[in-house]
């Protein structure tokens, strides 16, 4: 595949900010507290011109639930995300 049209399929499957608290159901401010802690990554862009990727906002969610569901700081929703992510790497490995 030519590198330019790669480059537009890219572009298409990544989300902006306003699409991606609209699909994850939180609000922009929520987002830029996680992506200055350091907790979101987004996949291209900077500063509100940020492209996230079907990893961010599956990470959104998941962020989200521990944080409502078990009242969970930000930083303990990370932790537990990251480890939950990291045990799906283990069984992958595994298998």
């Amino acid at each position: 595949m030519r590198p330019d049209v790669q480059q537009r399929l890219d572009e298409a499957l990544l989300l902006t900010l306003d699409e991606l608290c609209r699909v994850g159901t939180v609000a922009p401010g929520w987002v830029l507290e996680r992506v200055e802690a350091g907790y979101l990554q987004p996949a291209a862009g900077s500063g509100g011109n940020w492209r996230f990727d079907a990893f961010a906002l599956h990470r959104v969610r998941r962020l989200a639930l521990l944080e409502r569901d078990f009242d969970a700081v930000p930083e303990l929703a990370a932790l537990v995300a990251d480890l939950e992510d990291e045990i799906a790497r283990l069984h992958r490995r595994l298998r």
